[in-house]
């Protein structure tokens, strides 16, 4: 397997709408998804969209480690293999959104606090084309609508309220030392 190069922001693919996987079983589907979880693994992150590596298609991997978790059963791991999402819907569930701390490998060594639904309804297909539904929450629901927004050309910060709340990783863990509410290590998102 290959570990992938990752597109940074400014780079237009970034920008553009993925194109639907026609055929999620193709073996150059396969190949593609165990090079971007070899990639997600080297890179220690939680997730990693097909336009990451320069792939405009509608296609994610990702991990919920049982420690970066809250209290919601919804809010549940991915177990200890990385999750692979085809041409995925989501929807939220209610209202209520949370505002928490991203950080993303096309935006190195920055973090910013992202509101997102708290709740959502996710649907896909696996790699041999099987649909699925799954209801999840917290930073479950975080990393799969981190994930979508890639595939639709949304980069965090563009969801962003408040760019007081964003900075260099370093910079706001010093803060952390300093005040409550910065960022604290955990592995970065996709």
């Amino acid at each position: 397997m290959a570990i992938l190069k990752i597109a940074r922001m400014g780079h237009p693919i970034l920008l553009a709408r993925a194109d639907p996987v026609p055929d999620p079983s193709a073996p150059e589907v396969r190949r593609l998804v165990a090079d971007m979880i070899d990639t997600l693994l080297d890179a220690d992150a939680a997730g990693l969209a097909a336009p990451q590596v320069h792939v405009p298609l509608r296609l994610f991997v990702f991990r919920c480690r049982a420690e970066r978790l809250g209290a919601d059963p919804d809010d549940r791991p991915t177990g200890p293999d990385v999750e692979v999402v085809i041409n995925p819907e989501l929807e939220p569930i209610g209202s209520e959104m949370e505002t928490a701390w991203e950080g993303c490998l096309s935006i190195p060594g920055l973090r910013g606090a992202v509101p997102r639904h708290l709740r959502i309804r996710y649907r896909g297909q696996t790699l041999e084309g099987e649909a699925f539904e799954r209801t999840v929450s917290g930073f479950h629901a975080r990393v799969v609508q981190h994930e979508v927004d890639h595939l639709d050309g949304i980069l965090y910060p563009m969801r962003m309220e408040d760019f007081a709340l964003f900075g260099f990783t370093e910079e706001l863990a010093r803060a952390a030392h300093r005040s409550i509410g910065a960022p604290h290590g955990g592995g970065r998102d996709g």
